[in-house]
Parts: C-alpha cells; structure tokens; sequence
C-alpha cells in the first residue's frame, strides 16, 4: 500500500507508507485548506483529520493506492482559483477535499464541478451551495453554514432571552451565521455588527454590548478572531453578566489558546469530542496521540470524508471513469460516520443531529466542548427545499 501526501506551497512531500506499486492508478485526491495567517489552526485540524483517516485504512481508499497533495488557499479565493486549477489541470485529481471558508467554497466551486471532479466539503456550506446553486458533484460531510447557529437562537427563544446583540465578521459564513440565529430567535435583536474579515480588536463592540445591555449576544468568529474575542469580553467583566452564545467561536482550535477565558460558553456543534460512540471514541484517542490536541470538528469531518470516499470507491470497485455511479455511491453515504446517525440530503448535505455544548476542562487539564443537549433531531437545511438535485 502506498498513500503520498504532498504539500505544495508549505513543506516537502511526506510519504506516510511505501510498498510496490500496484498497476491501478493512484487515485489523487486535493485537500484545499486554510493553512496560514491567524485562522490556521483549522485547516490544520482539517488536514490531520485526513491523514489520520488514511493511516487508519491502510493507506488506501476504496482499494486504491492514494497521493493526497495539499495546498493552502491562504484564505485568498483568487489564491484558491489559481490553485485549485493547478490540482484539477496539472494533478488531475479525483476529488477536491475541503475547504474551511465560505468565500474561497463560493469562489472555487465553479471551477471544480464544471471539470466534473468531486467537491466534498469539510466545513464550508454556505447557503447557496445549498439551494439554488446546488450541484451534483458537490457534497459536505459537515452541514449548511446556517445550522450550528439555529441552535443557538432555539436556546435563546427558549430561554426567555428578550434582546440579543449580534456579531458576526462580514463575509458570506458571517451572514449565513446570523440568518440562522434569527430563524428561531424571534425576540429583540439590538444590534447586527459585522466586523471585517480578520479583525482581532473588538473594544469598540465590547462598549456597545456593556451600554445595551442586551439578555445575551450571539457570535460567529472562527479561527484568531475567536481567541480574541473570548479573551477581550472575559476581561471586560462581561462573560459574567451577559451570556456569551456562538458557534464556531469556542471550539477545540480555539480553547487551547482561550483556556479558563472559555470555560462555561455555550455553543452549537453536530459533534463533541466526548460522544459517545465506539467509533468516535477511538478517533479523539488515535487524534491525541497522533496530534497533542483534542480534535474540533474540521478534524471529524475531514476523516468522514475519507471514510466516505473509501466506502463510494467500495462500492465502485476502486473506479472513477463512470462518474454517475460514483455520485450514487457517495450519495448513499454507505459508512459509519464518527457522529452516529448520518445521510445526504437531496442538495448533497447532511442531515443529522445537532447539539447545544458547553467548554468544560477535562480532568488532565486539557479543554474541549462536551454535549449539554441535543437540540434537534434528524435535522434537513432549509435550503434544500430550492435545490433541484438535476442541476
């Protein structure tokens, strides 16, 4: 078996695992994810995710020896056209795995699936990919943007919460976050702020939040933004006064950074490191032991993809000419997903469970998010109704 892994633009190609080579072709696979500046940490989680799946099958999927080459989109989307050109053009890949960000999803998606490779999302979902702009050959094993964000504004509207103070960076994941929320939370929202991409100083935000008062706010800040901003409102004196509700904010790439800051801040995940399933239990120990790090969700994700690239090629014999077979074999979602209950939706999204949880410390001192409740069962976007699956 023979699974490469090149990073272009970062370091030398890495072989994880060297055997003869076998008269089928390899299969390539790209992983397109964010791997510089201040929102690294998730496209690292991401990648590792990946490698720690193709370690676990032997370094193959679906029978076939792999070279998985990565490349940074730098959170530039004109970088990750440029990028992903080279992956579909020079590497030829099979499929393109990732990306974090919605804006670099929005602006590389025309590309790949207009070249008839397969998109397969590990974070990204923005909201149009979801419905009218739905394709065949895109798929995300993580949710639409707007999910995580409902459950919060479901906790809020049922906890009685009359004014919420929103905050989001401006940006199409900001606005999808935001539109979430409010799907569920029909009280007073005092203010909608966004920031621009990328800002680490929220002083003038936490002012506004102190003067108004509001029963709670609400936040999307991934990535450094989210250190930031966890820190600067716990040392206002806020996070005692005023919940702090966000998704994406607090989570296992920022609490390492957040520490004590962090703890008892409520968000909303599709997983938690503390689910409790076999599968999902030797995933976070194998994830440790291989990385120092709890894994967050872009690490779950990313090791669903393999699996669900694996369990496609499965069931096509390791083949990738006839691409309608392969679409209904990744479409059947034939695995078990670390998160338990899992399948696609008709616009290629997941439709599954979706939690409230809370930042606690273990007791070897690391932090991570644990399960406080499941919020909804079963869930479908609700853009998927706008999709016609035949685009």
């Amino acid at each position: 078996m023979n699974a490469t892994i090149k990073t272009l633009g970062l370091a030398a190609a890495v072989t994880l695992a060297a055997a003869p080579a076998m008269a089928q072709e390899k299969l390539k696979v790209g992983l397109l994810l964010t791997l510089s500046g201040p929102s690294a940490v998730l496209g690292q989680h991401a990648r590792d995710g990946f490698q720690l799946a193709m370690k676990d099958l032997g370094g193959k999927l679906g029978g076939r020896d792999v070279e998985v080459i990565v490349v940074d989109d730098e959170l530039k989307p004109d970088v990750a056209v440029t990028k992903v050109k080279g992956l579909i053009e020079r590497d030829k890949v099979d499929f393109v795995v990732g990306p974090i960000f919605s804006n670099v999803a929005v602006a590389t998606h025309k590309p790949i699936v207009d070249s008839k490779t397969f998109y397969i999302s590990v974070n990204a979902g923005p909201s149009n990919l979801a419905g009218k702009s739905c394709n065949p050959y895109f798929f995300a094993t993580s949710y639409q943007n707007d999910q995580n964000h409902e459950v919060l504004g479901k906790v809020a509207q049922d906890r009685g919460y009359k004014k919420v103070y929103l905050l989001a960076p401006n940006y199409q994941a900001g606005k999808d976050a935001l539109a979430g929320f409010k799907r569920h939370y029909k009280g007073e929202i005092v203010e909608e702020s966004y920031t621009p991409l990328n800002t680490l100083d929220f002083q003038s935000e936490l002012a506004k939040i102190a003067s108004m008062q509001p029963d709670a706010i609400f936040t999307f800040m991934p990535g450094g933004m989210g250190v930031n901003l966890v820190k600067q409102y716990r040392a206002a004196g806020l996070a005692d006064r005023i919940p702090f509700l966000s998704a994406f904010t607090v989570d296992e790439t920022n609490l390492p950074a957040q520490q004590d800051a962090a703890i008892g801040m409520l968000s909303g995940s599709n997983w938690a490191p503390n689910m409790d399933t076999p599968e999902n239990k030797k995933f976070v120990a194998a994830y440790e032991a291989a990385y120092n790090t709890v894994p967050a969700s872009y690490a779950m994700h990313s090791y669903d993809a393999a699996l669900l690239i694996d369990a496609a090629l499965k069931a096509t014999g390791g083949k990738t000419d006839n691409k309608d077979a392969v679409r209904t074999a990744i479409q059947k979602a034939e695995f078990k997903s670390l998160r338990g209950d899992f399948k696609f939706g008709a616009n290629g999204f997941p439709v599954q469970d979706f939690y409230l949880v809370k930042a606690a410390k273990r007791p070897d001192g690391k932090l991570q998010t644990e399960i406080a409740e499941k919020v909804f069962d079963n869930y479908t976007d609700a853009y998927a109704k706008e999709c016609a699956p035949t685009n």
